[in-house]
């Protein structure tokens, strides 16, 4: 048996233990209710440390954290509602307007589950957005996209909807507001007894010292605890849509469309759903889809709901690789408050398997290689800069000819930074862009990362702003034969941007252009934009960010070379 095989067998081993009861989906209430009590065991041991030695009264290290939680939490959801209604276009509607399955849908649940109808909002865009914010679920909102219903099968946007309606019913509003208190009462208390530190002296001194490192540990840990218990919420969040659907698949379908932009099979649509596609716009996430961090780059699906035509299932094969295989998933998923989508695929198929239904995707192809070489060379060009700045530093500290910091130490410092910065954005913006490919193609490299691109060209229409609704919305989404993907317009200025997005973006929706530029993904897919033409009049736009980078890089050098002599 070889490792495929054997990892397909495992695979189906443990849906056959879950679907028999011999193993159990883990319990993710315990999960949630042991970070809790971890996160406040860890900060309590802080403020009885603190307080023990008079650096801080009970009550100096609690109010400023608490305050600052409640004031958020309070007004909060005021803010969004006021961002919703002036820069985008957003409307609430009753309930009567939602399609009749998705009403009755949310009747059913919020009877059984002994909640209120929630509020819903609709935003008039192609994009396939959901997310809910609020205080308590008796005021909870749930906003959704025109894009949502016109992309989804009913029982997929069903299943989306009833993972933001799993948020309400788990008080997630409330329950993340309580798990991020520790954090800012822990950075409370550091920046309190560093303050107070420097007004004393001697061993007192050196205490606070001590006990002011210990508090900006524990916010550190404590920030990284919250960003894997909000995960754990959303597994959570799915785990209840895919029991009160009776079929996880349709939230793994759904998360599939949405999270990787790949056409179904032999399907064809028509020319006024093409232009309905967007993008979901992370900017507005409270308890989103996905991780509003990285939700800019977001690819979606051009699946629509006339069910005719499959997605290749081996085409999200090759796109989950990246999720799986790649060590930057890894690390973005660390930081993500979301999990990655081919991790909550793979929850999702053992919850079907516990249900004795068969699993959305049985992910079963062995990796080839380790891509750990690739990862840590990335991350060399990542830092290039700070690290040629720090090798000049220690240049400097085992030769002192320069004999203190001079204008010589100065000179090649800068010199140093400048190189650095000079070939990380040779390497980042590598190949040759002229080359065409697909967004199929692209999606099956796994050899990609922010600093790691794949140059190519691109030919497709643009189907809508990179931002739904956003009036200054400067990206794109553009569709091939094979799927969408998202276009960044990245200009050396934000000012730049924000005058093309008024004025220029929405000249091209519905255009056919081709566009020459890097493919990358950090971690969602993403296609950096050297050149956009349109195909009509032949107008092309050039990007100039990659040119003012190497400039910058340059100009350094000669500064840090015109200090030297």
């Amino acid at each position: 048996m070889n490792t495929s095989q054997q990892r397909a067998h495992d695979i189906q081993q443990r849906h056959r233990d879950l679907a028999t009861g011999k193993r159990a989906l883990p319990s993710l209430f315990l999960r949630s209710v042991s970070v809790l009590a971890l996160l406040y065991g860890a900060l309590t041991l802080l403020l009885i440390t603190a307080v023990e030695f008079g650096f801080l009264s009970p009550n100096a290290a609690l109010i400023g954290g608490v305050f600052s939680a409640i004031v958020q939490f309070i007004f909060g959801p005021w803010i969004l509602d006021l961002s919703l209604r002036w820069l985008y276009k957003c409307r609430w509607i009753e309930k009567h307007e939602l399609p009749d399955h998705l009403q009755a849908f949310v009747q059913r649940v919020c009877d059984e589950q002994g909640i209120p109808f929630p509020s819903f909002a609709m935003i008039e865009d192609g994009a396939p957005q959901a997310f809910t914010y609020g205080h308590i679920p008796s005021n909870a909102r749930i906003v959704i996209s025109k894009g949502l219903l016109d992309l989804l099968e009913p029982e997929e946007s069903e299943a989306v909807v009833a993972h933001e309606i799993g948020h309400i019913c788990h008080w997630d509003m409330v329950v993340m507001t309580v798990a991020q208190l520790v954090p800012l009462i822990a950075y409370y208390i550091y920046r309190t007894l560093n303050d107070r530190s420097k007004k004393r002296s001697g061993r007192s001194k050196s205490s606070g010292d001590m006990i002011a490192l210990g508090a900006y540990i524990v916010y550190i840990v404590s920030e990284m605890i919250v960003l894997w218990f909000s995960r754990v919420r959303e597994y959570y969040a799915d785990e209840f849509a895919g029991e009160v659907t009776k079929n996880p698949s349709a939230l793994a379908s759904a998360l599939v469309k949405i999270g990787y932009g790949l056409a179904a099979s032999g399907e064809t649509q028509d020319a006024d759903k093409k232009k309905k596609v967007g993008v979901y716009d992370g900017a507005l996430g409270a308890l989103n889809i996905f991780d509003k961090r990285a939700s800019l780059n977001l690819v979606i699906s051009t699946n629509g709901n006339s069910g005719s035509g499959a997605i290749n299932k081996e085409r999200v094969k090759d796109a989950v690789q990246w999720d799986l295989w790649n060590p930057w998933a890894m690390y973005y998923e660390l930081f993500s408050t979301h999990p990655l989508i081919a991790k909550r695929l793979e929850r999702l198929g053992d919850q079907a398997a516990s249900m004795r239904q068969s699993p959305y995707l049985i992910f079963d192809r062995t990796q080839p290689e380790s891509y750990w070489d690739e990862f840590v060379i990335d991350l060399v060009v990542t830092i290039l800069p700070t690290l040629f700045l720090v090798g000049s530093l220690f240049l400097y500290v085992f030769n002192h000819r320069f004999g203190g910091v001079s204008q010589h130490w100065i000179g090649l410092a800068i010199f140093m930074y400048g190189m650095g910065y000079l070939v990380q954005n040779l390497l980042s913006y590598k190949g040759d862009t002229s080359t065409p490919s697909t967004v199929a193609e692209l999606l099956k490299e796994v050899k990609v990362s922010p600093v790691r691109p794949v140059a190519a060209t691109l030919r497709g229409t643009v189907v809508g702003k990179g931002v739904p609704g956003l009036i200054f919305s400067e990206d794109f989404v553009m569709r091939d034969e094979t799927g969408i993907i998202f276009l960044d317009y990245r200009q050396p200025f934000s000012l730049w941007e924000f005058i093309f997005g008024i004025l220029k973006a929405s000249s091209y929706q519905g255009q056919e252009v081709t566009v020459a530029g890097w493919f990358r993904r950090a971690p969602v897919p993403y296609f950096e934009i050297s050149t956009i033409t349109l195909q009509g009049d032949g107008t092309t736009r050039r990007c100039y960010s990659r040119f003012m980078k190497l400039l910058w890089g340059a100009l350094a050098c000669g500064l840090g070379i015109g200090l030297l002599v």
